[in-house]
Parts: C-alpha cells; structure tokens; sequence
C-alpha cells in the first residue's frame, strides 16, 4: 500500500518541471512556515536569534485567531519573504541585517498608530540589544554575557 502512494505521488510530481521562482513564492502553511523560520534562526548569531525568535513567537501568537483571509494571506506571503531573505549556512553568522527599504517608510504614512507604535518599539530593542562594536574598539562582537552585564 506504501509502494503505490509512493508510486503515485511521485508520478504526480514529476508531470510538472520545477519551477523555482513559483515554488519560492508559494505559500506555506502557518506551522510549517513558523518551523522553517526558528530553524533558519538558529544559523544566525545569538543575539540576532533570541531576538528573532521571541517576535516571531509572539506574531504567531497575535495572529493565531485570525479569520479574515485577506489578512491571513498577507501575514505568510511576508513572512515567506522574510524567510526566503535569510542567509543560511555558515555566511549567517556573519549577517548583520539589512537597511530598511525606502519603500517600507513610504508605506509608513499608511500605516496606523497602532502599527507606528509597534515599528517604534521594534526600533528601540534593536537599537538596545544590537550594538555592533567597530574595528578600532577591538573588533569583537558582545556576547550574551557582556550584553547582560551592560544591562
């Protein structure tokens, strides 16, 4: 019985050539999508990953009840490109984030106070939590021991 679902999913499969920009965007279900973003957090560094994990934790959370499918949509196509846009492998551990696209604050002008105040304070922890120590201090990065004593 195994042999033939294998058989006939495979058959299934191979009828259409893989399409890598369709298959990337594609939606995910929440779990999978919520699983595959905490394991590609763990190639990044500590502080970059605690931090990561506890928003994604508590998005998920906030948005566990949502019915409306509009919402729902967009909530996994974003963190779907959220995800598609984090380095994996050894190059994570040197990542250090990105600029924050231009287009983004163009959109703040449409956005509500409510998700004003929520990008304001995302701004501030990264601010406080993510402090990168130039060359000519010595180069090292904090550890999560430094970052607690400093607190």
């Amino acid at each position: 019985m195994l042999r033939v679902t294998g058989v006939r999913l495979a058959e299934s499969i191979s009828k259409h050539p893989l399409n890598l920009r369709e298959a990337s965007a594609a939606l995910l279900p929440p779990l999978p999508l919520y699983r595959r973003i905490l394991r590609a957090h763990r190639h990044l560094p500590f502080e970059m990953r605690s931090l990561g994990d506890d928003y994604v934790k508590a998005e998920f959370r906030r948005h566990k009840e949502t019915t409306n499918k509009v919402h729902i949509i967009g909530f996994l196509s974003q963190w779907k490109v959220y995800l598609d846009q984090l380095p994996s492998g050894p190059e994570a551990q040197s990542f250090r984030g990105k600029p924050l696209d231009p287009t983004v604050l163009e959109k703040a002008r449409a956005m509500s106070a409510e998700q004003l105040g929520q990008l304001y304070e995302v701004m501030h922890v990264t601010k406080d939590v993510w402090k990168p120590v130039s060359p000519e201090q010595g180069g090292s990065q904090n550890t999560p021991d430094e970052l607690e004593k400093s607190s």
